[in-house]
């Protein structure tokens, strides 16, 4: 864990409104009007103890740490309502985004979490992580997300803000 969440600061973020709606639109597909949607797929490897690994370090924040963020998390392990800061860059020129975790898959052969953006955010939307074991033992890593830009700095970075966004999602897939 790189820096525990202060317990007030946590509380803060327990108690802020999610930024867009619906609310687990990455499971059911319903999003609004206005938000940009992927979902890109990655074969991780092969095996139930690849799935175990990958899913103990997804679950662990490792998957962001690996992609170069900093996480500030009120857990160090994802669970539902669980808050995070997580941090791109370095010094004044770190960019924040507060998220809050607003669904875990836990089943035997699919793991992953999706969290929802809080104010601060530079986007405004939804993202799931999620692996899963298939049948002919391959391990598959999803990532699906919904967004559009929440600051003026997101709006004003156009299509480099997506791009930057495209190099994040890479960045994770490469990192599990």
């Amino acid at each position: 864990m790189d820096v525990t969440l202060s317990s007030s600061a946590a509380q803060r973020l327990r108690d802020a409104d999610l930024t867009y709606a619906p609310v687990g639109g990455t499971q059911t597909g319903e999003v609004a009007s206005g938000f940009a949607t992927f979902s890109r797929t990655r074969t991780v490897g092969a095996g139930r103890e690849r799935f175990e690994v990958a899913a103990r370090d997804l679950l662990r924040w490792e998957m962001h740490r690996r992609a170069g963020l900093r996480v500030q998390a009120s857990h160090d392990h994802v669970a539902t309502g669980a808050v995070a800061i997580l941090r791109l860059g370095v010094g004044r020129l770190a960019v924040a985004a507060p998220v809050r975790v607003v669904h875990v898959v836990d089943e035997p052969g699919r793991q992953g979490f999706a969290y929802g953006t809080l104010p601060g955010h530079p986007e405004s939307g939804e993202e799931s992580f999620v692996l899963e074991l298939q049948r002919d033992d391959s391990v598959d890593f999803t990532i699906t997300a919904f967004s559009r830009p929440a600051t003026w700095l997101a709006r004003a970075a156009g299509p480099v803000g997506r791009r930057v966004q495209s190099s994040i999602t890479a960045r994770y897939l490469r990192s599990v």
